[in-house]
């Protein structure tokens, strides 16, 4: 894990548990995706499904008609941060033609969508009419399983490496000298935005299209986002289709800002 360390992020081979588990996930999310109860999820003009909560798993990742999740990086993750339960798993869908303006997304903002794949660290939530930003969500690493099979140029993650290590800084100079509680309290927004030109101006883009039985890991403050999809771009008919998971420590302190 020392490569992950250092870049940011990893790629695992596939493996085949983790296919059985994503063939189970697959069949699972496919009636979900397309129910009308979901379709509040759908951005982006139709291109883009969030999906958050969206599989009905346990704990343990397990699914009907699946084992509990396995596989190398759960494994890695689970060495560096312990054995966290896994929430109700994230159903990323994109769709050819991403990405479309979001829905009261200015010329700004989509220029940012297309030209920088929306890059984010999660957890750092947008709230009130200024868009403000605060740590509200503190993720331990975030695990992609893909579900379906797709050409690289479909829409595939993108990670700015290394840049965990510049984002790793700029928080701790921010809420290091304060008690963990008071974090949320923080606006990080200007500190966030000047950061992610730094990031954008020091750190290469990688792509990681992944296939079937392969899973990633990307760290919980490296910057990342999703590509357009490619000119020529091949996928299902359930489109480019992940699933995420990103637990949170049960009891949270400063894990967020000092855990490896």
């Amino acid at each position: 894990m020392s490569a992950f360390l250092e870049k940011g992020w990893a790629l695992f081979d596939a493996e085949p548990d983790v296919a059985a588990w994503t063939r189970a996930a697959f069949e699972v999310a496919k009636p979900l995706v397309r129910a009308p109860e979901a379709q509040h999820w759908l951005r982006c003009e139709g291109t883009w499904f969030v999906g958050v909560d969206t599989l009905p798993n346990d704990a343990t990742g397990q699914l009907k008609g699946s084992k509990p999740l396995s596989g190398k990086a759960l494994s890695e993750a689970t060495a560096l941060y312990g054995n966290l339960p896994l929430h109700r798993g994230q159903v990323s869908v994109i769709y050819p033609g991403y990405p479309k303006p979001r829905e009261g997304e200015g010329e700004a903002a989509f220029a940012y969508r297309l030209k920088r794949d929306a890059a984010h660290v999660d957890g750092l939530l947008a709230e009130g009419p200024q868009k403000r930003r605060f740590l509200k969500e503190r993720h331990a690493y975030i695990l992609g399983l893909p579900l379906t099979d797709t050409s690289e140029g479909a829409s595939p993650l993108s990670v700015w490496e290394g840049s965990h290590h510049v984002m790793r800084a700029a928080f701790g100079e921010a809420l290091g000298h304060l008690p963990e509680e008071d974090w949320d309290q923080v606006d990080l927004t200007d500190l966030y935005k000047a950061t992610r030109r730094k990031v954008f101006e020091t750190c290469p883009r990688r792509l990681l299209p992944a296939k079937l039985g392969e899973a990633y890991l990307i760290h919980r403050h490296a910057l990342h986002g999703v590509a357009p999809w490619g000119e020529g771009a091949q996928a299902p008919e359930e489109g480019r289709m992940i699933a995420y998971f990103r637990p949170e420590w049960p009891v949270p302190s400063d894990q967020w800002l000092v855990a490896p």
